[in-house]
């Protein structure tokens, strides 16, 4: 199905519903370019005020990587993402601190602060023994969780998550999760047991079998406990475009629980070559399109992340 096909089958929802959402440039002649995104089109959907893409990095070679660090992807700044958020119409973001800088989290608060504190927070990477003090002034500055990046070395473990998720628990932060599907299968009794919030990065990073995989029912059963979230996001590392199975998955999990799902652009796609980066209007579209509803849209796009992130409602 292409996906000008998918967008006609739901105008009525999305059209009608959204007559009160944020402007919209009308072609694509009048949208903006954006760096390390391709196409030009904003979405078909419309993305209703406040919305939030809660996922995404900034990148600038005048901060040191960290040792061993195996992603150093070229610039991408405050500008550069402001161009994104014009073309998609959302109004809040999350900043994560990617595994290029390790624990330095200095780029993505400089990037938080030049974009606006009141809409933007961010998600930090620490060291397992980071300080009260520390923990406590990331809170004060926007830090809302810690990433738990697993796949790419880095300063946190499997293990590290059960020494910080009480720690983060008292401050009302979670622990943002990225497994390769082995880890989640190994963890999974661990993970069960967390005190904080945890949240699962890109649909879990699901391997082939999608919805009928070890790790699928691992997360189903993670959140119908009820202290589980989901990111909507990362289409692209699962499936090939028109995403047809991440579709799938992202539908089953606003199905589950769609006050506990919420959705990021992954911008600017780090693992992607420059001439291999996805359309981020068509991956918004492939989100919107999977929900049942407007209010299903309004609730991931903005009362979750208001929750999760701690945005004013």
């Amino acid at each position: 199905m292409s996906r000008s096909t998918a967008i006609s089958r739901r105008g009525l929802l999305i059209g009608a519903a959204a007559a009160a959402t944020l402007p919209r440039l009308a072609t694509a002649q009048s949208a903006d370019a954006v760096r390390w995104s391709a196409g030009t089109a904003p979405p078909a959907a419309k993305a209703p005020p406040k919305a939030t893409d809660c996922h995404f990095h900034t990148y600038d070679s005048n901060y040191p990587a960290a040792p061993g660090a195996t992603l150093t992807p070229p610039d991408a700044s405050p500008n550069d993402y402001m161009a994104l958020r014009r073309r998609l119409g959302t109004t809040r973001g999350v900043l994560v601190t990617p595994s290029t800088y390790g624990t330095d989290n200095s780029l993505q608060l400089a990037s938080m602060k030049a974009l606006g504190p009141d809409n933007f927070r961010m998600v930090a990477v620490v060291a397992e023994d980071v300080s009260d003090a520390e923990l406590k002034r990331l809170d004060s500055l926007g830090a809302r969780g810690v990433r738990f990046n697993l796949p790419f070395p880095g300063p946190l473990s499997v293990a590290s998550l059960e020494k910080l998720s009480a720690r983060l628990a008292a401050l009302g932060w979670h622990c943002e999760i990225n497994m390769r599907p082995q880890q989640l299968e190994a963890a999974q009794d661990m993970l069960s047991r967390l005190p904080s919030r945890i949240v699962i990065d890109h649909l879990g990073a699901l391997p082939a079998e999608g919805l009928k995989s070890a790790s699928y029912a691992i997360i189903r059963r993670l959140l119908d406990k009820g202290n589980t979230w989901v990111k909507l996001s990362g289409a692209y590392l699962t499936s090939k475009s028109p995403y047809a199975e991440s579709a799938a998955i992202t539908a089953a999990y606003v199905r589950a629980a769609p006050e506990r799902a919420v959705w990021g652009s992954d911008w600017p796609h780090p693992t992607r070559k420059a001439d291999d980066k996805p359309d981020d209007a068509e991956l918004f579209d492939l989100m919107a399109n999977a929900m049942p509803d407007q209010a299903a849209l309004q609730r991931v796009l903005v009362s979750s992340p208001a929750e999760l992130y701690g945005f004013p409602t």
